[in-house]
């Protein structure tokens, strides 16, 4: 599909406990690299095959978690729509002058969604100093570390009102719903959403807790790279929550962990080409455990409750 509107997940700010030890994590670990640090000592990343300043922001804090996320759209009239249809939605913007709240970037608004997450939106932002070969290209201009992540991904966050959420980022945001969860009495329980071909960019789980993320996703471009992943996972000692597996959901082929501050991040690769005019896939909430893990079809209660 073409691109209009909305382009895709671009930033993503987290809170850490020990900046040593989860900076190695992203950079050496991961495979991110360092951009820089802001004037407040935030720390500032990017996947190598990125071109934007960054994406990734770390900010030391008491207790992990999310600060927000951001989303970049494709120019000035897109974004000053989407002040307009959020005001009129009925959430207040914000508005984040440029080279601000990040350097490298241009205008932003920020408003709260009904589930309690901060939503950034801009449609400027520097390329990076170091960026992935444009003239006569080589595959990558400096070998890859860790885990090779390519890009930030997609994230899922937990909140109250999802169906609220879900109408605002299709009606503001002019993104799609290739698939939903829903319990027995037809109230969505979960639901997948993108701006693009891939099966989703974002998701949102039904939880009564405001404010909460589930997990970061990091893409990977084969299975080899995710069983690579595993064996990271292991050489470092890090927490291992779910695989290598399959999700049915997406389609998938993942593996979950938890980086040192505590929170969770996937890397993965594959996936359904998603298109806005194909047929929405409904999961029953019974089937659950089927379409999170595949291969087994068994639900794992701590997945889905494990949130920061």
């Amino acid at each position: 599909m073409g691109f209009h509107g909305t382009l895709r997940p671009g930033l993503i700010q987290l809170k850490v406990l020990d900046f040593d030890k989860t900076l190695n994590f992203y950079k050496e670990i991961l495979g991110l690299d360092e951009v820089g640090r802001t004037s407040d000592g935030r720390i500032m990343l990017k996947c190598y095959d990125e071109f934007d300043h960054h994406s990734v922001v770390l900010r030391k804090a008491d207790t992990a978690g999310l600060d927000y996320v951001g989303f970049r759209v494709s120019g000035q009239e897109t974004l000053e729509d989407i002040r307009t249809k959020t005001e009129k939605f009925g959430y207040k913007v914000t508005e984040v002058a440029p080279n601000t709240e990040q350097p490298g970037f241009g205008k932003q608004y920020k408003f709260t969604l009904c589930t309690g997450h901060e939503f950034h939106v801009y449609s400027e932002v520097e390329l990076a100093k170091d960026i992935p070969p444009v003239k006569n290209p080589d595959i990558w201009n400096r070998q890859p570390r860790g885990m090779r992540a390519t890009r930030l991904d997609h994230f899922l966050l937990y909140g109250p009102g999802i169906e609220e959420a879900e109408r605002f980022m299709k009606e503001v945001f002019d993104m799609f719903v290739p698939e939903i969860c829903n319990t027995p009495d037809g109230k969505r329980l979960a639901t997948w959403i993108t701006s693009s071909n891939k099966p989703h960019d974002l998701a949102f789980v039904e939880f009564p807790k405001p404010n909460t993320i589930h997990h970061i996703g990091f893409y990977l471009q084969t299975w080899e790279d995710v069983l690579n992943a595993a064996d990271l996972i292991a050489i470092n000692h890090l927490k291992l929550d779910i695989g290598p597996t399959r999700h049915a959901i997406t389609r998938g082929l993942t593996i979950y962990f938890w980086e040192p501050s505590g929170n969770r991040i996937e890397t993965y690769c594959g996936g359904y080409t998603a298109y806005p005019d194909n047929p929405q896939r409904l999961w029953d909430a019974d089937q659950l455990g089927r379409g999170l893990f595949y291969f087994s079809g068994e639900l794992i209660p701590s997945f889905l409750e494990i949130v920061t």
